[in-house]
């Protein structure tokens, strides 16, 4: 081509290409305006961009902080129903409870009508050594008042607790007393116990109830045995009712005690966690103790450990109505802000290979929320035919037939009590009516009753006392419907309900729970096994007929197996 002619067309062709460049672009930009996000979803960091993306561009100001905290758990709730989060300022909390102590002012408080009533005093704790009693009223802190519709549970313990000799100025009404009275409590460890009562029930029974599985818990665990061991301790009930786990090293820590060497207590699995076994080393000093555990459908995850690991040993036997059936494993993972969230890794399986983990379905937290309730409707609480088994049948040590598909089902099944159940009493429960007057009860005449110090003495003087009379007047002001029929029916069961809260109040955990136990049919149960010396079980003909018709074990069964 002439030179000159292709000088000539280049301006032309320059043009063109642009024109055709406008084109291309303005099909991309509308195509893609608004919608970055179709562009974003070609990466692996998709959410962290929409972030971005919000904070840069969306119409009002948003606090990511917020919008991250509310997003991670819904994430994480179609996963399990226990890989969750927990913010920063919801991380303490989430600790103290397993923690062996946290740093506060040691009281134990209800809220009624707005104000904060201080019902226990921690023995030895700063507010006793300061001089707050129970049934004092608090009305300030640290100069402020602290009465109303700011009074709650997350603001009194923000208050209340913080760092280790800090001190916070308390201010108190109370009885006898015309003025306030203001102390000065300098803040410092209070021991959290998960054991929470430990005694004789007869000359060779001990009984110890374990609340959580926390750091002391083993320590607190020799301890206790150590005590009723001194009294004559012959044979042991452990109640882990309403226990809802903690950590799994002291659950091991505690069925290490009570098994001879080189036994299966639990083993962990998941798909990118390897088979971790947790053996006996035979350095327990209670191997052959005649031993009973209690369980309901509130005890969960080491509680079921423990429990599974004495059932498919044949080291104890089981008392009581299905577990819940918690057995997913979660790995804490820390963010720098101090949040966390617990990430399901693994299971949890019984030395016979059951898998403790109910059924659930991802992402369907109503319905797994709603089992215990759901097992109440249709009769598992009072009927252990209606108990169902969704896993198959395994084998403990010695051939007994135990079931898979969620918790540990017991050995004797005892049925919930509804001996005096009427709907005035469920009303009376519910509505929080009967812990009100036991409260107010308490706090009228807390001097008097303060003067009791057995159980034997408070419970021969409030025998007297007509509470369920006063009980029924006071509730019938306060909107519930005197119903002399059913009072009279319900009699012993309001009578029970309203002793055990005063002398929780006045008493101590261990004494409540001695009170509660006198007439609990578990433990009638539990006595009945031991009376006929059955505390170590043994293969029945029935076990026999049972295991010839259930499906075989499983390979996890058959691993697990040549352990015991």
């Amino acid at each position: 081509m002439n030179p000159n002619k292709r000088n000539r067309y280049m301006p032309v062709l320059m043009a063109v290409c642009v024109a055709f460049g406008i084109v291309i672009g303005t099909f991309y930009a509308n195509h893609f305006s608004g919608n970055r996000l179709n562009i974003i979803n070609s990466g692996s960091n998709r959410l962290n961009n929409l972030l971005h993306i919000i904070d840069d561009q969306y119409v009002d100001n948003v606090n990511i902080d917020s919008l991250v905290d509310k997003a991670i758990p819904q994430i994480l709730s179609d996963l399990d129903p226990h890989s969750v989060y927990i913010s920063a300022k919801e991380m303490q909390a989430a600790n103290d409870d397993l923690k062996g102590s946290f740093s506060g002012v040691g009281i134990e408080f209800n809220i009624r009508q707005d104000t904060l009533h201080v019902q226990n005093v921690v023995k030895n704790a700063p507010a006793e050594k300061a001089g707050l009693l129970a049934g004092d009223k608090v009305v300030s802190i640290d100069g402020k008042p602290f009465v109303g519709k700011t009074v709650n549970n997350d603001e009194a313990m923000r208050r209340l607790k913080g760092p280790k000799d800090t001190k916070v100025r308390i201010g108190v009404v109370r009885f006898g007393h015309k003025k306030p009275l203001e102390f000065t409590v300098t803040r410092g460890d209070i021991p959290q116990k998960s054991i929470t009562a430990s005694y004789m029930i007869d000359d060779k029974t001990g009984y110890i109830r374990i609340k959580n599985f926390g750091e002391r818990t083993y320590p607190d665990l020799l301890i206790a045995l150590a005590k009723l061991s001194t009294e004559g301790c012959k044979q042991l009930i452990i109640d882990l009712r309403d226990n809802t786990g903690g950590y799994l090293q002291s659950a091991v820590q505690m069925a290490n005690e009570f098994l001879p060497k080189n036994k299966l207590m639990v083993y962990t699995q998941g798909r990118k966690s390897q088979r971790q076994e947790y053996l006996s080393d035979g350095k327990g000093s209670y191997q052959r103790f005649p031993l009973v555990v209690l369980i309901n459908e509130g005890s969960a995850s080491a509680s079921e450990i423990f429990a599974g690991a004495m059932q498919d040993n044949d080291r104890a036997v089981i008392i009581g109505r299905r577990s819940f059936g918690k057995g997913l494993v979660q790995q804490q993972l820390g963010f720098t802000d101090g949040s966390l969230i617990r990430l399901t890794i693994a299971r949890y399986y019984t030395p016979s290979g059951r898998c403790i983990q109910k059924p659930y379905t991802a992402g369907d937290g109503a319905n797994y929320e709603q089992d215990i309730y759901s097992r109440y409707q249709h009769g598992e609480f009072f009927s252990q035919d209606s108990i169902k088994h969704t896993g198959p049948a395994y084998h403990t040590g010695i051939g007994r037939v135990v079931y898979g598909g969620g918790g540990i089902t017991p050995d004797i099944f005892v049925a919930e009590d509804t001996l005096g159940v009427t709907s005035y009493f469920k009303q009376a429960a519910m509505s929080g009516l009967i812990l009100q007057f036991a409260y107010t009860y308490t706090d009228n005449n807390r001097q008097k009753l303060s003067k009791f110090k057995t159980l034997k003495e408070i419970t021969a003087y409030l025998d007297k006392q007509n509470l369920v009379e006063q009980f029924a007047a006071y509730a019938d002001k306060h909107g519930l419907q005197r119903r002399n029929l059913m009072i009279r029916k319900s009699h012993k069961l309001l009578m029970r309900y309203i002793n055990s809260r005063i002398i929780y109040s006045i008493l101590d955990d261990e004494v409540w729970t001695e009170y509660l136990n006198e007439d609990d049919p578990v433990i009638a149960a539990a006595m009945k096994v031991f009376k006929e010396e059955a505390s170590f079980p043994k293969l029945t003909q029935a076990d026999k007929a049972k295991s010839e018709t259930k499906q075989k074990p499983n390979d996890g069964q058959k691993g697990a197996k040549t352990r015991n």
